[in-house]
């Protein structure tokens, strides 16, 4: 039995709530359990310095966990000067993923930019921010073309992320804290609506996997993330 009593392939209780911010053009409160994400997307009239003049534009993601999202008191990165190496990979994970689904060209020289914010992390913050930061992006999109900025369909699918692993050799989806730092394996699955993978991070922390446990690992985020496009689908209407 997991430590949460769930089936191996059940999520935790995911909502995704938009409109959080009165100024962002594009907002989402995701949830996953008791791991809360606050996304906001920012438009901007410019694209950085090595896109000027090519026509397109430009999606990407900041990421960061404030101070008391864990059980004890973080220090901001800010204070320290520079951003640390987890953030880092994080924030281009999350970029890459809704770079995957969007069509840049037709978005026109403009760059869109989602901040991520855990509010409160029990395990699979990354995965819940891409969640979210979907249905964010989304909503900005759709406030530039009810201002005729952009055409239809810049958006061009869904994208969602879950983790899965090995626990208690079991394979199990969508890990808690509790789960997380007692895997022996654990992985994060990036996957288009239409089922396209647009990536995978697959760790051993323990023993090492087979490629039937990969596979299967991949099954079950599969089925996670159809889930989570149906409720990406829901939450927009």
């Amino acid at each position: 039995m997991r430590p949460s009593k769930r089936a191996p392939d059940e999520l935790r209780p995911v909502s995704l709530e938009r409109g959080i911010s009165r100024h962002a053009e594009g907002s989402c409160l995701v949830r996953f359990g008791a791991t809360e994400v606050l996304c906001m997307a920012s438009l901007e009239d410019r694209v950085p310095n090595w896109l000027r003049g090519q026509g397109r534009g430009w999606v990407t993601a900041e990421y960061g966990m404030l101070p008391r999202a864990t059980h004890e008191r973080m220090r901001r990165e800010a204070s320290s000067g520079k951003q640390g190496g987890r953030t880092l990979e994080i924030q281009r994970l999350i970029g890459r993923g809704l770079r995957a689904v969007v069509d840049l060209e037709a978005l026109g020289e403009r760059q869109i930019t989602v901040d991520c914010d855990v509010l409160s992390a029990d395990g699979g913050t990354r995965t819940a921010a891409i969640t979210g930061a979907w249905v964010a992006l989304r909503d900005c999109l759709s406030w530039m073309e009810r201002r005729s900025m952009i055409g239809p369909n810049v958006m061009k699918d869904h994208v969602a992320a879950v983790s899965c692993g090995i626990h208690d050799g079991t394979a199990v989806l969508d890990l808690d804290y509790a789960e997380d730092s007692q895997a022996g394996t654990d992985a994060n699955f990036v996957i288009t609506g239409s089922g396209a993978l647009c990536e995978v991070q697959a760790t051993a922390e323990g023993a090492t996997f087979s490629e039937e446990e990969l596979l299967e690992l991949l099954k079950l985020a599969r089925h996670g993330v159809r889930k989570l496009v149906d409720l990406q689908k829901m939450a927009i209407g």
